[in-house]
């Protein structure tokens, strides 16, 4: 029988501007399916890239991205079937929630990604996320009138209304309120979803996931605690700028 392929590869990948700085550099990563993973660097490492190349919104300069042993190409994205089900399984809350959100109201907003849904199943989804994150005296509000926290919170409910097996989250707990962070944190670790979280906020770490992936000032991966057999030590997180030395 032959071995399942990881759910995520990286291979060597770099994304590069067209002004030759890098973003990411030579990154190698893969995730098996329903690993929890953690990661840290300082700001400008390229963690919002990362994710965003997990989810196909970036492509390498260089390298490869697989999903599900499948190379992510500029020609598979053009298949519009592949697509449809990537980014249904697959789904990336942004650093700043309002780069996410363009929707007349909060109801709409939730139903975005629920659109090959029937539409008693639509708002029965719209409905039970709303209630979960306190958003149903929102429903009709225009996004925008949100504060930043709400504007969070209106983030997951669409991104969990979708029911995705893979989350990427770029800093999810920075605009949250300590009772949201914390119905998260719990909704994470009841459910099998793949989650790669990228933060700053280091007392979190070990309810964000087991395994721990850090990324150096210079765009590389520089620990791995899978590879490593356990949590960096704290002159490592010195080191990378992740704690005060």
């Amino acid at each position: 029988m032959t071995e399942a392929s990881p759910l995520l590869v990286l291979q060597r990948v770099e994304v590069a501007y067209p002004n030759g700085r890098r973003a990411l550099d030579g990154i190698d990563l893969s995730i098996e399916a329903g690993e929890r993973v953690v990661v840290l660097g300082t700001n400008g490492c390229g963690k919002s890239t990362l994710l965003r190349v997990l989810n196909a919104l970036t492509l390498p300069s260089a390298g490869v991205f697989r999903f599900e042993g499948r190379p992510v190409t500029d020609r598979t994205l053009q298949d519009r079937a592949w697509q449809r089900e990537f980014r249904q399984r697959v789904a990336l809350m942004f650093q700043h929630p309002e780069s996410m959100l363009f929707n007349p109201t909060v109801r709409e907003e939730i139903s975005f990604g629920l659109r090959h849904l029937e539409a008693s199943e639509q708002e029965a989804r719209v409905i039970r996320w709303a209630e979960r994150l306190r958003l149903v005296d929102l429903l009709e509000a225009p996004p925008f009138e949100l504060s930043g926290g709400e504007k969070q919170r209106l983030c997951l409910a669409c991104l969990l209304a979708v029911e995705p097996e893979v989350l990427l989250l770029d800093e999810p707990t920075a605009n949250l309120d300590p009772r949201t962070v914390g119905w998260l944190l719990e909704w994470l670790r009841a459910r099998p979803v793949t989650s790669v979280v990228a933060t700053h906020q280091m007392a979190l770490v070990p309810r964000l996931g087991e395994r721990v992936v850090i990324l150096s000032a210079d765009h590389r991966v520089v620990y791995d605690s899978r590879d490593a057999g356990g949590p960096p030590d704290r002159d490592l997180l010195v080191t990378h700028g992740l704690e005060h030395g």
